[in-house]
Parts: structure tokens; C-alpha cells; sequence
């Protein structure tokens, strides 16, 4: 079993910066990646970064290439999301998501995660 709690969400400014933390436990160290997505109101969830815990890779849609990093700690207890130039479009609830234990590789498809905290909301102001 793995628990995801997000924290760090806010309202901001267009142009300013947010960082999202996830706190997660259980058995973390059978997880191989995680994830971050979003859902604004009347829309589909989507995806916006991925991270391997093996070699540390990540992935991002386009959409926030260049604007969103995601990182997360040796232990892989702490998962993060620093978005900067933040832009009103960005207004959504973000998720962090972890898959089942042993599953692998790396995904970008929520139907690939099996965990996922109760998420933090992020309103970007113009």
C-alpha cells in the first residue's frame, strides 16, 4: 500500500511560481515512478510530469515543458512539482499518482497509476 498527500497549492499570479509537495508512505521502495497530474473543472484529468525512480528520467506534456520540473528525494518520500511562469490555463486540482508496487516502466497514462493523494488546488490569476 502507498498514501499520497499533496500540499503547496495556492493562488498566484500569472507569471509567479507554486511548488506542489506530495508526501508519500507504505512501501515506497517497490514503487519505480510516479507522477503528477491535473483536472481542471470540466475537463479530463490529464497528465503533467512523470518521473523513473531507476536513473531518474522524467517526462512532461509540451504544454508545461520548460515551466514545471519534477523531482523527488533519495528516500522517495517526497515528491515535487516547481512550476514557475504560471500561466492562467494552469488552474487546476493537481494530483500526485503512484502506480502498483513492482509495476513498470514509466508511464504518462492515468490507467497506469493505482494511487493517487486528494489533491491540492492551483488558481493562476491574469
Amino acid at each position: 500500500q502507498v498514501q499520497l498527500v499533496e500540499s503547496g497549492g495556492g493562488l498566484v499570479q500569472a507569471g509567479g511560481s507554486l511548488r506542489l509537495s506530495c508526501a508519500v508512505s507504505g512501501r515506497t521502495s517497490s514503487t519505480y515512478f510516479m507522477g503528477w497530474f491535473r483536472q481542471a473543472p470540466g475537463k479530463e484529468r490529464e497528465f503533467v510530469a512523470a518521473i523513473s525512480w531507476i536513473g531518474r528520467s522524467t517526462y512532461y506534456t509540451d504544454s508545461v515543458k520548460d515551466r514545471f520540473t519534477i523531482s523527488g528525494n533519495n528516500a522517495k518520500n517526497t515528491l515535487y512539482l516547481q512550476m514557475n511562469t504560471l500561466k492562467p490555463e494552469d488552474t487546476a486540482v493537481y494530483y500526485c499518482a503512484a502506480p502498483q508496487i513492482h509495476k513498470g516502466p514509466v508511464s504518462t497514462h492515468g490507467d497506469d497509476y493505482h494511487y493517487w493523494g486528494q489533491g491540492t488546488q492551483v488558481t493562476v490569476s491574469s
